[in-house]
């Protein structure tokens, strides 16, 4: 075995023991992604569900009412039928850019619009939509969590 090799191994290993133990320290509660108390909280007043259905709509990406909401996005309705791999780099900046004008609250609301227009988002953009879901998501649970320790 070469000293390349070896050497590789050894960052790879050393790189899997470090993230085991933070993962732990954190599983543990030994390491928290507390906000510095010295920064002032920003609550974002979007991040709270309306209160007005069993599952907050703000929050899954099930489309539970059947009525299409447009964002902005008409010109997207040309895209409808064509599969996630079949966009051009041009296309997917029109998807990108539709995305980039949304609030983190409003995203999982225009996926779902897309859904019930038929319309499948490059794969590309819809990473990106989905790690803004996610965001928003965890966003919402810390804003809960703050407030019940208030």
């Amino acid at each position: 075995m070469t000293t390349e090799a070896i050497l590789v191994i050894s960052i790879v290993a050393i790189a899997i023991i470090l993230a085991v133990v933070l993962w732990r320290m954190h599983y543990k509660g030994l390491i928290t992604h507390e906000e510095d108390p010295t920064l002032p909280r920003v609550v974002d007043k979007n991040i709270e569900c309306c209160g007005e259905h069993d599952v907050c709509e703000a929050e899954t990406l099930l489309t539970l009412t059947e009525e299409i909401i447009y964002y902005s996005d008409e010109e997207l309705d040309a895209y409808r039928g064509r599969h996630e791999d079949e966009y051009t780099d041009e296309e997917i900046e029109e998807f990108r850019d539709v995305l980039l004008t949304l609030q983190q609250h409003e995203v999982s609301g225009w996926l779902k619009s897309l859904n019930l227009r038929n319309i499948e988002m490059p794969f590309q953009v819809k990473e990106e939509a989905l790690m803004m879901v996610e965001e928003f998501r965890w966003a919402r649970r810390e804003n809960r969590a703050n407030k019940a320790t208030e």
